[in-house]
């Protein structure tokens, strides 16, 4: 059973990749608690699949295609949200792409073209969000990390780096936003089977070694990885920031 948060009904969300995967189960899990979900994503498909799916729940959502490499287009579309439902509660930075290289084939185009997808934009979302919230002197931002940047992996050097990265951004943004009573967390998932995973890098042989690795032996799944978002999202971890929170069955 999904624990309700009467404290999200009627909140405003912001979900940057909230098309697909985990940023699908986010948008799906935030409208079942009645708040009302902004999100983006380049994948035009993905996204009215989903808005289609969620039609008696149309009235709730927002949605624009925006390229969050392209920051000024990134803060137009979370200022043009904020209009649109008057109101700014949490921002959820989930966008990323786990691409693989090897090191000595990575070039500076490579490596500013994968923080410019996994680091950047949670930091000019954030400032966008960040000058909304503080109007309600309220608020819960939410990075997506990855015990990746506690544990390193091979061939996601990029990757691991930003993520890494956004750990010390949630612990500087949770000072600078504090005063507002803003509150900055992050979200360190494991090995996610989203469909992506699935159809790419998470086969049978490489699940069975990352199973073996857990505690619990089962596959972590977008709607687990959810369900901590909402707790973060909620007020009742009003006194939760500046942290990083691993879901990863056991493996760190």
């Amino acid at each position: 059973m999904t624990t309700l948060y009467k404290s999200l009904q009627d909140k405003v969300v912001f979900i940057t990749g909230g098309a697909s995967g985990i940023g699908a189960a986010m948008v799906r899990a935030f409208v079942e608690q009645q708040a009302k979900v902004a999100f983006i994503d380049i994948n035009e498909n993905n996204a009215q699949a989903l808005i289609q799916s969620l039609g008696s729940h149309a009235e709730k959502l927002w949605y624009r295609n925006t390229d969050v490499t392209k920051p000024e287009l990134l803060q137009d579309a979370i200022c043009d949200a904020y209009h649109h439902f008057n109101r700014l509660d949490v921002m959820v930075n989930n966008v990323a792409n786990d691409n693989r290289h090897q090191v000595e084939n990575i070039s500076a185009y490579d490596w500013h073209k994968c923080m410019n997808v996994n680091l950047d934009p949670a930091f000019f979302a954030s400032q966008a969000a960040f000058s909304k919230m503080k109007k309600r002197n309220a608020g819960s931002i939410i990075n997506f990390s990855s015990i990746n940047a506690l544990i390193g992996q091979k061939q996601m050097t990029g990757y691991v780096t930003a993520k890494a990265g956004l750990m010390g951004m949630t612990k500087a943004l949770a000072k600078d936003f504090g005063d507002h009573n803003i509150r900055v967390n992050a979200i360190l998932p494991g090995w996610v089977a989203t469909e992506k995973q699935l159809e790419t890098w998470l086969t049978e042989d490489e699940e069975r070694k990352w199973l073996d690795s857990m505690a619990l032996k089962q596959r972590l799944l977008p709607e687990q990885v959810a369900s901590l978002a909402l707790f973060l999202a909620s007020d009742d971890s009003a006194m939760i920031t500046g942290q990083g929170i691993n879901i990863d069955g056991g493996r760190t």
